[in-house]
Formats: structure tokens, C-alpha cells, sequence
């Protein structure tokens, strides 16, 4: 009955490990990889310009002050109506890196100093520690264009996958 009990256990003990390894339970601060998250107006009005910037990677502050600064957004005038820029506002904020729940977000919200309201994610310290080894003349081949372009190199950056095994830079 002893052998029976322990053979038990033991498949009790793989069953659970294995199912924390497949959900990423083992993870320091939740899983590397940020959310899915889904708004029409946010992909349809982000997405006509540039690549859509998952909301995860800049906190909240960093969003209101770019999106009541739409008039003004890198050099381009990217004004909305006040029902759209709303929504969006609050969609971001709601997915922000200072409420997200997965390592990268909060290593990267870790990353800038709670007096800084940065608008470009290149700009933050967890962004410039993790590209270090990728020289500016790199960022400025043709085929990437600038470290913003996150696409060229992680090709699921848009859904917020910058897993490493992924990344492939172009020539």
C-alpha cells in the first residue's frame, strides 16, 4: 500500500509541475509576455501611422500626457475628436505597464523613475539595458529605420511577444 501512496504522489507532483511550466507559474512577476489586448478605435487610429505600441510598455502617465498631446505627436498632428482620444486614453490606461501583471511590463515600468514621463519607449532604461548590444548603425539601416520600429526585428511586437528567440534582424 506504501509503493501505491508514493507512486501517488509522485504522479500528483509531474501533473502540477508540468501544468505550472506550461502556464509559466514558475515566472518572477508573471508571465514575460504581455497580454493580448484588443480596441478597434485604438489598432484603427494607431496602426494608419506607425507600428501599434503595445499599451504594456509605457505606463499611464506616459500615455495621457501623448494623447492630450496629439496635436503635437513627434512632429505630426495626430489630433483625434474628444470621444475617440477618450476612449483610447482610457483603454491605454487601463493596460499601461504600471498595471500590468507580466515581467517585462514591470520591469520596464521598474526602469523609469516616477518623476520622468517618458514618451518614447527607446528612451527608457529596461529598453537602452536590453538593445545595448545593438549599435546605432544598426537601428539606422534601412531596412529597421529607427529602434522605434520594433517590427523590424520583433516580428510579434505588436501583440506584445519580444520573446529573444524570436528576434531576427534584418540585413
Amino acid at each position: 500500500m506504501k509503493k501505491w501512496m508514493q507512486f501517488l504522489v509522485l504522479i500528483a507532483s509531474i501533473s502540477s509541475t508540468s501544468a505550472l511550466l506550461a502556464s509559466g507559474g514558475f515566472s518572477e512577476g508573471g508571465d514575460k509576455q504581455m497580454p493580448t489586448v484588443a480596441n478597434a478605435k485604438w489598432k484603427a487610429e494607431c496602426s494608419g501611422c506607425h507600428m501599434l505600441y503595445h499599451p504594456g510598455l509605457l505606463p499611464e502617465r506616459s500615455w495621457n500626457k501623448m494623447m492630450f498631446g496629439l496635436d503635437k505627436h513627434f512632429g505630426e498632428n495626430a489630433s483625434l475628436d474628444a470621444a475617440t482620444r477618450d476612449e483610447i486614453s482610457r483603454f491605454l490606461a487601463l493596460n499601461s505597464a504600471d498595471k500590468q501583471d507580466n515581467r517585462r511590463s514591470n520591469r520596464l515600468n521598474q526602469s523609469i523613475p516616477a518623476s520622468a514621463t517618458p514618451l518614447r519607449i527607446s528612451e527608457t532604461r529596461y529598453f537602452t539595458s536590453k538593445h545595448d548590444e545593438v549599435s546605432a548603425t544598426t537601428f539606422k539601416r534601412k531596412s529597421i529605420g529607427s529602434a522605434a520600429n520594433c517590427v523590424a526585428c520583433h516580428q510579434a511586437a505588436e501583440k506584445g511577444d519580444f520573446s529573444e528567440s524570436q528576434i531576427r534582424i534584418p540585413r
